[in-house]
């Protein structure tokens, strides 16, 4: 059974990311659009967010505005435990 990406980097330390871009497109410079996108990164260095922005920047049209990051704790004894079950990881 595989297991899920986002479940084995939350064991390794990684929080879920919420970011908020504002941007504009090239032919509506007035209009501000906002873009919310959330994953499971590893805070200060946030490697998924930043491989997001690169691929926004090669491949979107639209102009960033700004960037909105808000980050949660890493996973702790407390909010994992077995119930009753066998834990499988690999």
């Amino acid at each position: 059974m595989p297991v899920d990406r986002d479940f084995q980097a939350r064991l390794m330390g990684g929080g879920l990311l919420t970011t908020e871009i504002l941007y504009h497109m090239p032919d509506h410079r007035s209009l501000l659009q906002s873009f919310v996108w959330q994953t499971i990164d590893t805070a200060p260095v946030f490697p998924r967010l930043n491989a997001f922005l690169d691929h926004w920047r090669r491949e979107v049209l639209a102009t960033i505005h700004s960037i909105r990051v808000a980050h949660s704790d890493w996973i702790g004894p407390a909010e994992l435990r077995a119930i009753d079950g066998r834990w499988v990881l690999n």
